[in-house]
């Protein structure tokens, strides 16, 4: 496959959607790992997965989002049209409504309290819509919303080799607290990467969550880790009284938050200094949060 650039955006769009091709095509700022995401004119974005491993998700979200924007207060990303294979690009592709909005940091927000709220409400609004057709968490979503004892090894093993550097016994009794409850209400919708990198801003307050590739129905544990990656003790608690979560979906949430932040580092620490210190502190600030909340 070619390389995924302005350059091949043009000519497929030039193809395959010719009424289009006066528009000019930029890439944005922040792109993504599963697609790679252009601007088209002012009101359009283009989304092309990065591998074969992401096509699938590009036929979910035309078939999902559009009934599911319609049911959220919140605007969506949503699809316009959606490209065919071809010679030079062979994955589906997408084409959807652009959003405004600035990439959520800490910095341009105004108050993080309100805007833990109003995401919590976000979420638990996506979670009443019905979800008895959608589909059950798996592969095709790496499992977002699904059992979270299907990733046990991987954690373990990125345990067990930096037991010098972090806190393992409280680690381990963490995970195990994650794997002791499992979800046993009828599934419900899961945005599934709950992220500042898929969340938009618009003068300092949430605006529209965007990048639903892996949208799914099951546990909504997986959509609160933000909670230990992002908000502090105030604003956590905040979303999870937004969210009205129970205490055992919570800690499978921290579960959720623990697993990614230590796959992360055991994957960096010898390649990518700055995202294994980022990885460490999450990690480090989970087992804080725990032992403070223990006493």
């Amino acid at each position: 496959m070619e390389n995924i650039n302005v350059s091949l955006v043009k000519s497929l769009i030039n193809e395959q959607f010719p009424d289009w091709s006066h528009l000019e095509i930029l890439p944005v700022q922040f792109s993504g790992n599963d697609n790679r995401t252009f601007h088209l004119g002012n009101n359009m974005s283009v989304r092309l997965p990065s591998s074969e491993h992401y096509a699938a998700q590009v036929e979910k979200e035309q078939n999902w989002l559009p009934k599911l924007a319609i049911k959220l207060s919140l605007p969506i990303q949503t699809p316009i049209a959606i490209g065919k294979p071809c010679k030079k690009y062979s994955l589906p592709w997408s084409v959807n409504k652009w959003l405004e909005g600035e990439t959520l940091t800490h910095h341009n927000i105004y108050d993080i309290y309100q805007f833990a709220k109003d995401l919590g409400s976000f979420l638990l609004e996506l979670q009443s819509i019905d979800a008895s057709d959608g589909p059950l968490a798996g592969k095709h979503n790496f499992h977002r919303g699904g059992d979270l004892g299907i990733y046990d090894q991987e954690c373990r093993d990125a345990i067990e080799p930096n037991k010098d550097t972090i806190n393992a016994p409280v680690i381990n009794e963490i995970w195990d607290l994650a794997l002791e409850s499992k979800w046993s209400k009828a599934p419900v919708w899961v945005h599934g990467d709950i992220a500042p990198g898929n969340i938009l801003v618009n003068k300092g307050k949430l605006s529209a969550v965007i990048d639903f590739g892996i949208l799914g129905v099951g546990d909504p544990a997986c959509d609160a880790a933000m909670a230990w990656t992002f908000f502090d003790d105030k604003s956590r608690v905040a979303f999870k009284d937004a969210l009205n979560m129970d205490e055992e979906t919570w800690n499978r949430a921290r579960g959720w938050a623990l697993w990614k932040a230590l796959i992360t580092y055991n994957w960096n620490k010898h390649s990518n200094k700055a995202t294994a210190e980022e990885s460490l502190t999450i990690v480090n600030g989970i087992v804080q949060e725990y032992i403070l909340k223990a006493k």
